[in-house]
């Protein structure tokens, strides 16, 4: 598949926290946080090291599908981040994405991450499944990188969640043979708490 040929061009933007109410660093995400911050359920989940996708696999007994909004080609832009970019080569490509459960249509998640252009060919070579399934079929040995974890306001999602916000969200890096292979940040709908519990205790 010819990923630089199938590109969606779409406007220069992506949706993140805005206006946090607390940000967490790596410190506190190797810590841990207290429990009326977050659950332990949540940590788990959120602090965790394994993939969000069979994460919601498991915990909602539904296959996750993965809905692609789009895939565009910024080139050397730092596509207006603040969470390490410069550690994915340039020219770079933009995947913006929603996890949903394949039984209910419900969103679960929206993620965007940034991939050089030569490394998505090279490991998604088919955009539409889960990172975690397609670095499997390659074998590939991944560790999660987990940079910043938030609690905030993101109104652009509060019609496609169907919960108001605040939401959680997260950003961390893959890495593959000590080079990373994506940056990834992922906002996460309330509807998860059916699963998980509360968000606190």
């Amino acid at each position: 598949m010819q990923i630089l040929t199938d590109l969606v061009q779409v406007p220069n933007s992506w949706h993140s926290i805005t206006n946090p109410i607390w940000i967490g660093n790596s410190e506190d995400i190797r810590t841990g946080l207290p429990f009326s911050r977050m659950s332990p359920y949540w940590q788990m989940f959120l602090l965790g090291d394994g993939a969000p996708t069979r994460h919601l696999q498991l915990l909602t007994q539904s296959d996750i599908v993965v809905d692609v909004i789009a895939m565009t080609d910024i080139g050397n832009v730092t596509d207006n981040t603040l969470i390490g970019i410069d550690e994915i080569p340039a020219p770079r490509i933009r995947r913006q994405i929603w996890l949903k459960s394949a039984t209910t249509g419900e969103i679960f998640s929206h993620a965007t991450s940034w991939w050089q252009a030569s490394t998505m060919e090279q490991y998604l070579k088919d955009p539409s499944l889960p990172i975690w399934k397609s670095l499997n079929q390659e074998f590939t040995e991944l560790y999660r990188d987990l940079k910043g974890v938030y609690q905030g306001y993101c109104p652009e999602l509060v019609k496609a969640f169907g919960y108001p916000d605040p939401y959680w969200g997260r950003h961390y890096l893959l890495w593959h043979g000590g080079v990373p292979l994506t940056l990834i940040y992922e906002i996460y709908s309330p509807a998860i708490a059916k699963y998980l519990g509360a968000d606190h205790l």
